[in-house]
């Protein structure tokens, strides 16, 4: 079998990108492997392979391609306007997340920091919700996850579930928070149980539990400042 009839599926599936990108992750597959992903398909005379490695050489790699345009792309022999769209989507994206500021990222520096950024979606809910705030080495907040909604119960809020989410956006710390729909922000001893209990697995982990607010109506009490942390 001559090479210029080989596509994607004739090869073993250890040097398929997909495979390999869902086995080893993206960093393991080089720059034409991974625009091959993107492209899909070849033609009836090369491989998808051999058609994103014609096009990394056209523009002398990816340098010049992340500056190409639509028509220049499309004058390749084999990438039609749906696969130049798809290559011009990803550098956009790629684009765009280099171009990230992170300046303007709320900054918890007090309790009242942490309350005020959650007291108005919060103050007026019916049912109790469970929300981390992931935060930076800078104390910025990286992410804000609700993690289950229902009565506070230490066998609910399983640590597991708080701190993966932590490991996943390497946060440096956590502010847990839950309202009562009460409005009375009183900590009861299932709040304080499950503060102790996050707060011991964030020591092991090395991901402290900064805090544990409760909101009420327009007030909020800190389980830092009361001493359970």
């Amino acid at each position: 079998m001559s090479i210029k009839t080989l596509m994607i599926r004739d090869f073993p599936q250890d040097e398929r990108p997909r495979e390999r990108f869902m086995k080893h992750g993206p960093q393991s597959l080089s720059n034409h492997e991974l625009i091959a992903i993107l492209l899909r398909t070849g033609t009836k005379d090369e491989s998808v392979l051999e058609l994103s490695n014609r096009l990394l050489t056209h523009f002398e790699g990816l340098r010049l391609l992340k500056s190409a345009t639509l028509e220049e792309i499309t004058e390749i022999k084999g990438i039609g306007l749906a696969k130049a769209i798809q290559i011009l989507a990803a550098v956009e994206i790629g684009r765009r997340i280099a171009n990230l500021s992170y300046s303007d990222r709320y900054v918890i520096r007090s309790p009242e920091d942490g309350a005020n950024y959650v007291m108005n979606d919060m103050r007026f809910l019916t049912q109790e919700h469970f929300v981390c705030l992931y935060l930076n080495t800078k104390n910025q907040v990286i992410h804000k996850q609700t993690v289950f909604i229902g009565s506070l119960n230490a066998s609910i809020v399983h640590p597991r579930e708080v701190f993966r989410e932590a490991l996943k956006r390497s946060a440096a710390s956590i502010i847990a928070i839950h309202n009562h729909p009460s409005g009375d922000p009183t900590p009861s001893r299932e709040d304080i149980e499950v503060t102790k209990r996050l707060a011991e697995c964030g020591k092991i982990l090395g991901i402290d539990l900064l805090d544990h607010l409760i909101i009420g109506e327009n007030k909020f009490v800190s389980l830092k400042e009361k001493g359970y942390i």
